[in-house]
């Protein structure tokens, strides 16, 4: 039997912990399959999508920044993926070549945080960041906790108001200014860094100047899992805010990918372990990302 061929598709993708996560769980559940970083440019995304039927790919999942633009590429998008705007998760055909693009940021973020959001269904949210995995992260509120209340900023205020246009019938929803995002941080049940500000290496940096906005009670959230601890929850850990890292998000999403691709629920906990251990060791690596 042939080995099936996965990946992951980002510019840059060189930093991703999902290709040791997915190999593990591969591993794990016996399966003759391999899962790789593919590094593709935002100019030749066109190329690199059509040619992964070309190559017996089963599958890929989408990254930053092709999250919302691979959306124009795949033949058939799902009903979650179209409300999102964005695409993380491709699946292609092996007898027909199609391809189809779904969305599992969506239930994978909403799994990192269920437990937080039913115990406040009616939770002020606040998102910082305005791009493809924002769109899945409201996408979840809409369809999983729609009582909530959601703010959106953005340094680009066009992309705030595009999202609140696209999700204003399905839940209550408004743009804030970036240069309101510390009172807005103040006054919300949950805030969320959907940025990459702060990822490696830019790690000193945060979205948040002033850290006296954040407070007890609040649940405080950084999608991005390297570093594990973000220098945004750091400064919200010590106003005594419960922080949240990406990592759980990453694992979850990572699931629903495998169960989507080969239809066998891959194990949550092998994950989790061999992305930290990937983390950890490439944070320590002099400054060399993996």
């Amino acid at each position: 039997m042939a080995t099936v061929l996965m990946g992951v598709m980002g510019w840059p993708v060189h930093h991703s912990a999902s290709p040791a996560m997915m190999n593990a769980a591969f591993r794990e559940m016996g399966l003759e399959a391999v899962y790789v970083p593919f590094a593709v440019p935002p100019s030749r995304l066109a190329e690199a999508i059509r040619g992964l039927a070309a190559l017996g790919v089963r599958g890929v999942n989408v990254t930053i920044p092709h999250k919302e633009t691979v959306c124009e590429w795949v033949d058939h998008l799902s009903e979650d993926a179209t409300r999102a705007g964005a695409v993380n998760l491709v699946r292609i055909d092996a007898k027909t070549g199609s391809l189809e693009g779904h969305n599992s940021d969506i239930i994978g973020w909403y799994l990192s945080v269920s437990e937080h959001l039913a115990a406040n269904p009616n939770a002020e949210v606040l998102i910082l960041g305005a791009g493809g995995a924002t769109r899945g992260i409201v996408t979840a509120l809409s369809l999983y906790s729609p009582r909530t209340r959601v703010q959106v900023t953005a340094r680009r205020p066009q992309q705030s108001q595009a999202l609140v246009h696209a999700f204003q019938h399905h839940l209550a929803i408004e743009a804030v200014l970036w240069e309101k995002r510390g009172e807005a941080v103040a006054a919300a049940d949950m805030v969320i860094n959907a940025t990459p500000i702060g990822m490696w290496p830019q790690v000193s940096e945060s979205p948040i100047a002033d850290s006296s906005c954040f407070r007890r009670g609040q649940v405080v959230q950084d999608i991005i899992y390297r570093p594990l601890q973000t220098r945004f929850l750091e400064q919200a850990e010590a106003q005594g805010a419960t922080v949240l890292d990406g990592l759980w998000m990453l694992v979850h999403q990572g699931a629903v990918s495998v169960d989507f691709w080969v239809g066998q629920k891959p194990p949550l906990a092998i994950m989790r372990e061999a992305a930290l251990r990937h983390v950890q060791s490439t944070s320590n690596a002099k400054g060399i990302d993996g």
